[in-house]
């Protein structure tokens, strides 16, 4: 075992950024409670190893502990202005810092002084509102505006998407609508969000918003199904297909023009100044596309590409893609928890792995090179499905069957055809030719029914079930174990040569044994109780049927259910505006708002069969203070009662 470990010291370094995200991911997910005990062992897992000398023992803790107290200190660092309730109708003067472009809306960030909504904070606010789309307004402008703001909404159940985190590590303080918006002063500002504003006015494309500009959600919800289905959803987001692309095309251009001046070529080779005037050209696209997490890590790894290829080393390394992670993380450490940065550097450490790994056979003939082609798209695409899978189950509750047709087939039309039309025609809209757009949007509708078709084969999209963090833990354990873990290829045990796999298999089972055995819940409610839902003959109804403020709500109760997302929602009507739901281990009464307490609170304490009271007001009952349930929560079948944190920094929790 001695000797094992330590054939294991060159990659412990690859180790550092898992260790760094699994502490902040624990601050970002666990309670107060559960945080401070992870402190502790991990604090513990420290002394030992500096008592024992166990030097990866003691850094790992170390790590742990950074990436959780790192975590800690941004959230308080940035302290993004929250509102402690909903503001209707009020008029509020900011400045227009950012518009986006959608198929049925345009937003509009408007900042403003925290003293016009009341926050927790001086600090300025930035708030996002849906405008009229004839509204004449530009970046820049000072606005006043007629709007409606509410407090991003927190998660509604375990381990699903907290919106009310991203809203705040966003720094937006609110999201609402705007009645009326009008332009107070018209601003003059230059900056990257102006231009990308002013492209868009002149594109007029969704082409060129999805694949140049970065706005996202420029598709319609059936076009983005489609091509989810289809499995190449990852192309309207901005990352390394893109960077890889655009600095391959520059790489290209630029290498064929200094190659003919003879006067450079004498003195230097001529990649030199095509690799740097690409790296400048893949810079200007990174700050166009809004400078998303799965572009800046495209541009920091083509960076080291660029960078090792100048200096004649080892572009494509684990350690480089590691480095990567690591300056991401410290950008901002919010982003291991987003979808975009897990599925971008899932797949890429899969296939630096991969190709790392794997000889892929001789490739000196024609036919060689063919088979090596086809070889090679195709394990492309298998082990970033397989590395990328954990994370799409967790975030979309969906797995794409077709995949791997859908990148043959259509990924070459977006690289060879769509991408580089929809390039130079958005350059070439800003001085008046826009013909390359429309043969893009022709390849596009022929792409988008071949896409179609690929959707509508059967079993195209395979419903998930909910995973619990435990077993997305387990999940990222095992690519984690199978990636980084060196096996002794020459040792007499097999255990030791087939190590990583093995133990890759065995964490793999336990993620899937925790996903199975995951209890479903029975009633649940928000954290404000304007809305409950209930499991009643295998499905889930509501005590509304529409709730602005919980638009997401009712699919994210039902995904957690292992139930399918549904068009509409089945009402569940109360007698009297109190809702009794019985069950085999308990009964619980929901009060609806605006329902008198007095003469129901009385009765409902009385009740011996009533176990759990949960009102719309704060109930003060100290006859009955033992049943009454505070805050969001889930009631499982078997009675036991799980409350959803909500005193984390991001939910306001001085509101």
């Amino acid at each position: 075992m001695r000797e094992f470990i330590k054939h294991q010291i060159p990659n412990l370094f690859l180790w550092t950024p898992l260790i760094m995200a699994m502490g902040a991911g624990a601050y970002f997910t666990c309670g107060n409670a559960v945080m401070c005990a992870l402190l502790i062992l991990a604090g513990t897992v420290c002394i030992l190893g500096i008592l024992r000398r166990w030097r990866p023992v003691w850094i790992g803790g170390t790590l742990f502990i950074f990436g959780a107290a790192y975590a800690a200190a941004y959230t308080h660092i940035i302290a993004t202005p929250q509102l402690y309730h909903d503001i209707r109708n009020a008029e509020i003067t900011g400045r227009v810092t950012a518009i986006e472009h959608t198929p049925d809306k345009t937003r509009a960030f408007i900042k403003l002084d925290s003293t016009q909504v009341r926050t927790n904070s001086r600090r300025p606010a930035t708030v996002r509102v849906n405008i009229p789309t004839d509204s004449d307004i530009h970046i820049g402008d000072d606005v006043r505006a007629t709007v409606s703001l509410f407090p991003p909404a927190g998660s509604d159940a375990p381990a699903t998407f907290d919106y009310a985190r991203w809203a705040y590590f966003n720094r937006l303080s609110a999201t609402g609508f705007a009645d009326k918006i009008t332009p107070v002063h018209r601003g003059r500002t230059c900056s990257v969000d102006t231009v990308r504003d002013y492209i868009h006015g002149k594109a007029m494309s969704p082409l060129a918003d999805a694949l140049v500009l970065g706005y996202k959600n420029t598709l319609t919800d059936t076009e983005r199904d489609i091509w989810t289905r289809a499995g190449v959803g990852h192309i309207w987001s901005i990352s390394g297909f893109h960077i890889t692309l655009v600095a391959g095309w520059l790489f290209a251009i630029f290498f064929m023009i200094f190659r003919s001046v003879p006067f450079i070529t004498r003195r230097i080779p001529a990649r030199f100044p095509a690799t740097i005037c690409a790296w400048c050209g893949i810079a200007i696209y990174l700050m166009l596309s809004g400078a998303g997490v799965a572009t800046i890590r495209a541009f920091l790894m083509t960076s080291l590409v660029f960078l090792a290829t100048l200096l004649g080393r080892s572009a494509l390394s684990m350690r480089n893609i590691a480095i990567a992670f690591c300056v991401v993380f410290l950008i901002n450490p919010h982003y291991v928890m987003q979808a975009g940065f897990q599925l971008s550097f899932s797949a890429v450490f899969g296939l630096i792995w991969f190709w790392n790994a794997h000889d892929s056979g001789p490739r000196h003939t024609i036919g060689g090179k063919i088979r090596f082609a086809i070889y090679a798209a195709v394990m492309t695409s298998v082990v970033a499905t397989i590395f990328t899978a954990p994370f799409i189950a967790a975030h979309f509750y969906a797995m794409p069957m077709y995949s791997l047709i859908g990148n043959l087939v259509l990924v070459p039309i977006f690289s060879f055809i769509i991408m580089p039309l929809v390039m130079v025609g958005t350059l070439g809209a800003c001085v008046g030719w826009g013909d390359p757009l429309q043969l893009a949007a022709a390849a596009y509708d022929i792409a988008f029914r071949v896409a179609q078709h690929i959707a509508a084969m059967p079993y195209a999209n395979i419903i998930t079930p909910h995973i619990p963090n435990s077993a997305m833990i387990m999940f990222i354990l095992a690519l984690g174990t199978v990636m980084l873990i060196k096996p002794m290829e020459y040792s007499k045990h097999w255990i030791f040569r087939r190590v990583n796999y093995v133990l890759c298999v065995v964490l793999v089972v336990c993620g899937v044994i925790l996903t199975a055995v995951r209890p479903r819940g029975a009633f649940f409610v928000t954290s404000d109780h304007t809305l409950a839902g209930m499991m009643i003959d295998g499905d889930m109804q509501f005590t509304k049927a529409r709730a602005s403020n919980h638009k997401f709500t009712f699919n994210t109760w039902r995904q957690f259910n292992n139930l399918p997302m549904a068009d509409e929602n089945v009402r569940h009507k109360c007698n009297d505006g109190v809702c009794i739901y019985k069950s085999e281990k308990f009964t619980v009464a929901y009060i609806l708002k605006f329902v008198p307490l007095q003469k129901n609170i009385g009765r409902l304490c009385r009740d011996d069969e009533i176990d759990y009271i949960i009102s719309y007001f704060d109930i003060r009952a100290p006859k009955c203070e033992n049943k009454i349930l505070r805050g969001g929560v889930i009631i499982y079948p078997s009675g036991r009662v799980s409350r959803i944190p909500r005193m984390r920094p991001w939910h306001n929790p001085r509101a």
